[in-house]
């Protein structure tokens, strides 16, 4: 029996040896994974008693926040919530979570959430660390309320990248489908 190897099965075989470094490649352990970063956050007080993220954004610094919250006059207050306190509010927040006494836990109720939730849905992970960020992240309603609680610019780049193409299908090498071209026979074969 005679082997014929032509054009068409060394670039199977390429395809195939690629196909599989790359999709082993893309395995990882917790050990790989990025650590989560700090958050500097600017927090608002809505006129219902809710608050909202308004800025976002990476800091090599401790987390911090500024709030501003308005009194019953009107008069707009603000403060710095240092590490140390966002801290403590997000892990009892993450306490009533666990309890399901969270507005976290149920679908969102219009735009933001108490401070608590507000902070946790947008520090989690960079305060209570990535073990409890991650679990959060596979809550579908947390990521609803996150959504809900979060106008920052950083946040909307952050949770859409990769949806710019809609529902447009990909192909492995990340041109849109409709645009992939094949050169089936074009190796002189």
């Amino acid at each position: 029996m005679k082997h014929i190897m032509n054009a068409n099965t060394v670039f199977l075989g390429a395809m195939s040896a690629t196909l599989i470094s790359a999709l082993t490649g893309c395995q990882s352990t917790p050990e790989e994974q990025p650590e989560a970063q700090n958050k500097f956050l600017v927090v608002e007080q809505q006129p219902n008693g809710k608050y909202v993220v308004i800025e976002e954004m990476p800091t090599t610094g401790p987390s911090r926040a500024i709030i501003h919250e308005t009194d019953e006059n009107g008069t707009v207050h603000e403060r710095v919530m240092s590490e140390s306190e966002m801290k403590a509010l997000a892990d009892q927040e993450y306490q009533k979570m666990q309890a399901g006494k969270s507005e976290l836990n149920s679908e969102p109720q219009g735009e933001g959430m108490g401070l608590g939730g507000t902070i946790l849905a947008a520090a989690g992970g960079a305060l209570l660390g990535n073990m409890i960020g991650n679990a959060l992240m596979n809550n579908s309603n947390f990521r609803k309320n996150q959504d809900a609680s979060n106008r920052s610019a950083y946040h909307r780049s952050a949770a859409g990248s990769g949806s710019a193409m809609g529902s447009q299908k990909k192909s492995f090498f990340g041109n849109a489908a409709s645009r992939s071209t094949s050169a089936s026979s074009s190796f002189g074969g």
